[in-house]
């Protein structure tokens, strides 16, 4: 053995536990699966989160709970900060996995631990704290949507005044929790941006949702899911020269609002 390399060994392997202890451990709470067709090439949603945090934050690590199939975390402490994606079902179904995750909602929030919420998780996030969500009578948002952003926002550094994401849903918050401050809004959607208190933030859109992944969701739910016109529409804007997602700068604002509010215990 070469002299010294044991002690080298044991140093090194001593330094990458502490590094890891450092990392901030995300429970990635999956509501929704990526389509067969599409799986392969995107992977999950939870895979697309951590791909998108990978651009930004290097000091975090994963552990996915698939709560649609009923596998939920022991306890709201068992994570730093957690995140809840979207999913192709609606919350006004009342499953019983949906009632369950209400509840563990507001035991992270006594935590004080970060929650993000994206489009189903934005929704139910609005629901567990007494707002309302409904199938919006201006119909489906498809395709890249720009959003205004209003109030004194902290996670965001710079003179931001908007964002632009992809979006894809049918249903909305309609009427906003008391506990919320509206962040960002459209003329489509009022409420597209929550924050609640200093630890919960929510967005209607998908950060996550990359150009390419967006294009290919909308082209396979045009005219089962989507109508036609809607889905057209929104595929002109992503197909547009000037299209461009700010995916990686709102995954800067998640990644800042999940680090400044570490809790450790």
């Amino acid at each position: 053995m070469i002299p010294g390399f044991k002690k080298y060994a044991l140093c090194k392997r001593a330094s990458l536990f502490l590094e890891r202890e450092k990392m901030m451990k995300i429970g990635i709470l999956a509501t929704g699966i990526t389509p067969d067709e599409l799986l392969k090439q995107y992977g999950t949603y939870a895979d697309m989160f951590v791909e998108l945090f990978a651009q930004v934050e290097q000091d975090f690590t994963y552990e996915v709970f698939d709560v649609r199939d009923g596998v939920f975390p022991g306890s709201p402490k068992q994570c730093e900060g957690w995140v809840i994606t979207g999913s192709k079902f609606n919350v006004d179904e009342n499953r019983d996995w949906m009632l369950k995750l209400k509840q563990l909602i507001l035991e992270i929030d006594e935590t004080g631990r970060p929650l993000l919420g994206i489009c189903f998780g934005h929704q139910i996030i609005a629901e567990a704290f007494g707002g309302k969500v409904e199938a919006y009578e201006g119909g489906w948002g498809v395709g890249l949507h720009s959003y205004r952003l209003i109030g004194n926002n902290s996670f965001i550094s710079g003179n931001e005044d908007h964002f632009s994401i992809s979006a894809m849903h049918r249903y909305q918050v309609t009427e906003k929790p008391e506990a919320a401050r509206v962040f960002a809004e459209s003329d489509f959607c009022k409420y597209a941006g929550l924050q609640y208190g200093d630890n919960i933030l929510t967005f209607q859109a998908h950060p996550e949702f990359n150009l390419g992944y967006e294009t290919d969701l909308v082209s396979l739910r045009k005219g089962s899911v989507i109508p036609d016109e809607v889905a057209d529409a929104g595929l002109e804007m992503l197909c547009a020269d000037a299209a461009a997602t700010d995916s990686v700068k709102v995954a800067g604002w998640m990644s800042r609002f999940m680090s400044g509010n570490l809790v450790k215990n």
